[in-house]
């Protein structure tokens, strides 16, 4: 009797919880990637809930190699300008970050970094909610192998 009691308490509680809305933990709306010195992120995916009002992201270069031989930066983009904005942020060189300067389809970007160093933006998620983002580096030539998905979940 008294585990029945407590599975009806636990429905209880679980079913008022559905109708109050649930808000991000601090933590879902912090995120950290790692690059290293073979041209790669450890994710090809991330992703927040909607209710993340802002997103705190930090990128590790685990590698040892300095910035300017195997630099990595983080970009946000629609997917749909992902690669053009690559190409064009080869051309903008180091002193940009390898971004065009005022580029309106940056969503969110960190500045470069080398082995061994870390760096951490924060950017809002307004507009942001079901629509098809890319992450990349945009340090040359690693556009190909340095991208994933990035989702503003409902």
């Amino acid at each position: 009797m008294t585990i029945l009691k407590g599975l009806l308490a636990t429905a209880g509680l679980a079913a008022g919880l559905l109708g109050t809305p649930v808000l991000a933990s601090d933590d879902a709306c912090q995120l950290t990637i790692e690059s290293n010195d073979q041209l790669q992120f450890d994710r090809d995916s991330l992703s927040v809930p909607a209710s993340c009002d802002s997103v705190s992201l930090t990128l590790e270069h685990t590698g040892s190699m300095p910035a300017d031989a195997m630099g990595h930066n983080w970009v946000l983009a629609a997917t749909a300008d992902a690669q053009a904005l690559a190409m064009d942020g080869m051309r903008a060189g180091p002193d940009a970050d390898y971004l065009p300067e005022g580029d309106d389809r940056v969503i969110a970007a960190t500045e470069v970094i080398g082995g061994g160093e870390s760096t951490r933006i924060t950017f809002d998620t307004a507009g942001l909610v079901g629509r098809d983002l890319t992450f990349f580096c945009s340090f040359p030539g690693h556009f190909a192998s340095m991208q994933g998905s990035f989702r503003v979940q409902e």
